[in-house]
């Protein structure tokens, strides 16, 4: 059942919470596109990922379909595996 149809402040308050995560997006990118260091772009592209699993959460609720929550359990699994990845990566580079 789609809680659009049923309970309006459900629907407008996923609708408010997609529109917040999408401004936030904005910043996180232009951090990731103009970051000074590759840390920093490594923070902002953990960012990215993480606001996009909010806007995926934030859909499965608007539209009632639970199995999108997968695909954003995935999403953070891949992200954090990744972030700590690329600290191994600089701690090994760093301590040559």
């Amino acid at each position: 059942m789609n809680p659009c149809t049923s309970e309006l402040p459900i629907c407008i308050a996923t609708y408010l919470a997609m529109a917040m995560l999408g401004a936030g997006l904005l910043p996180a990118f232009t951090r990731l596109l103009r970051g000074p260091t590759t840390p920093d772009r490594v923070v902002a592209l953990d960012l990215v990922g993480l606001i996009t699993l909010g806007i995926i959460a934030t859909y499965a609720v608007a539209t009632g379909e639970p199995s999108l929550l997968a695909a954003a359990l995935v999403l953070g699994l891949i992200g954090f595996l990744a972030t700590v990845s690329f600290a191994r990566y600089l701690e090994k580079t760093r301590s040559r």
